[in-house]
């Protein structure tokens, strides 16, 4: 992973996207453990999330884990989301983080020695090269394991290093089909993303795209 306890670093995780990485990987994100795992291999200066919530009087499903994740050493970035319906009659929302996303990471860059980006979106890598520029060392997490791989190849070209979320996954996932198993009394729960606790049948093509 080329991770060095004296370096400086920030995670800049996009939300939306090691969400459905690590679902089409088979696998359910506990948030504590991701920045325990990170904290004891380098000097996590910060650690951002970045989610784009959708603005109705609904309840959302994403407000526990945002919740958690601000009293929990998260620094938690968000912004309305918009609902539309398309050509097909699917409801969908549009909430795209990367502007947010790359601003932070410049203003950043001059603090720290190490950024490491939760993305496969080749849109990164101009801003990844700007924040190089600038002495920063930067590391893209995402997956070549998937099918079609979901880290773009610019992207991981221009990377210091590439890190595949199904190699380092175990520090802090678990496999999917171990919701199904009884939990030992006085084993607390794992922090993951909202999405992953309710049941398949609840998951239907709207519900998906939206989350």
């Amino acid at each position: 992973m080329n991770l060095k306890k004296e370096e400086r670093t920030c995670l800049f995780i996009d939300g939306s996207s090691l969400y459905s990485t690590s679902r089409g990987l088979g696998f359910d994100v506990d948030y504590k453990k991701l920045l325990d795992f990170f904290t004891s291999k380098t000097h996590i200066i910060r650690a951002y999330y970045y989610a784009a919530i959708l603005d109705t009087e609904d309840y959302s499903p994403l407000k526990p884990l945002t919740d958690w994740l601000s009293y929990n050493g998260y620094f938690l970035v968000t912004k309305p989301a918009r609902e539309f319906t398309d050509s097909t009659g699917k409801r969908r929302v549009k909430g795209n983080m990367e502007i947010e996303i790359a601003v932070d990471m410049m203003e950043m860059a001059p603090h720290i020695d190490h950024a490491i980006l939760f993305t496969g979106d080749s849109d990164f890598r101009r801003v990844v090269e700007a924040v190089q520029r600038q002495g920063t060392r930067v590391s893209v997490v995402s997956s070549m394991r998937s099918s079609p791989p979901l880290i773009g190849d610019g992207l991981r070209r221009q990377a210091d290093n590439f890190m595949e979320l199904a190699t380092i996954a175990n520090n802090f996932t678990r496999r999917q089909q171990a919701e199904t198993q009884r939990p030992r009394v006085g084993t607390p729960s794992p922090i993951r993303h909202p999405a992953d606790q309710m049941s398949e049948p609840d998951l239907d093509d709207d519900e998906t795209d939206i989350l």
